[in-house]
């Protein structure tokens, strides 16, 4: 079964100030994220709670997630242009 790309509010605030190619790109990455949600992460991190956050560049992105393995989601908790 496969894991699903679930968008935090501060994603979606970024993903709107995007032209509509661009937001095309980043759902494909994500998607693509979904798909390989294992994939070494370029650095990890701790938020608040303690919950193990990754950081992915991919292209121009960086990607800040968790994984759910039980809901088998990939939480996309924030985007960043990395340029």
């Amino acid at each position: 079964m496969r894991y699903r790309a679930v968008f935090s509010d501060s994603s979606v605030l970024f993903f709107t100030s995007l032209t509509r190619r661009q937001q095309v790109k980043l759902l494909d990455r994500a998607q693509s994220l979904a798909g390989s949600p294992f994939v070494v992460p370029d650095f990890r991190s701790k938020d608040d709670d303690g919950r193990e956050i990754c950081h992915l560049l991919i292209d121009d992105y960086l990607f800040e997630y968790w994984v759910d393995d039980a809901a088998r989601l990939v939480m996309i908790v924030d985007i960043e242009d990395a340029e």
